[in-house]
């Protein structure tokens, strides 16, 4: 089993060194579902407050160029695209963000982090309506690139 690698020899957190890995092409895609009653869903394009899917996406996109600055340990990337989908299901929105970068470590949290942030944009544009809206599964879907090598999470 592998170690987690932010804890030093004394079990102190720290941040990862990567100066010795070389720059590879990564991506990373996550979703986030944003659960919401079928009255909700129904109201969204009369939302006062604009379009809750397209400001969800723009929200995302901006968490995912900010994640270093969340995330107290990851590494401050260049990224080279990011990119958030929302989509209207039977019971809720899911959103699917995506993100990549020629760098020296994955983007994983930054895909993470849009999907997250776009979904909470989601639920803070529609609780006006119903507080009993709830954000479910925000998970890795799919990562490329890095020693690692390629993941991809069966869809169940």
């Amino acid at each position: 089993m592998n170690q987690l690698s932010h804890y030093d020899k004394s079990g102190r957190a720290r941040m990862v060194d990567v100066s010795d890995k070389p720059p590879t092409a990564r991506t990373a895609r996550a979703e986030a579902f944003v659960r919401m009653k079928p009255a909700v869903l129904d109201a969204l394009p009369r939302n006062p407050k604009g379009d809750p899917l397209e400001v969800a996406r723009i929200a995302g996109i901006q968490a995912a160029k900010r994640t270093a600055s969340l995330i107290p340990l990851c590494h401050p990337l260049p990224l080279t695209h990011a990119d958030v989908s929302a989509s209207i299901e039977p019971r809720g929105v899911r959103i699917v963000a995506t993100a990549s970068t020629t760098a020296q470590t994955g983007v994983e949290m930054e895909a993470l982090t849009a999907a997250a942030v776009a979904a909470l944009t989601v639920y803070d544009m529609t609780k006006a309506l119903d507080k009993s809206i709830t954000i479910d599964k925000i998970r890795l879907l799919e990562k490329t690139g890095g020693k690692s090598g390629h993941y991809r999470r069966n869809r169940a």
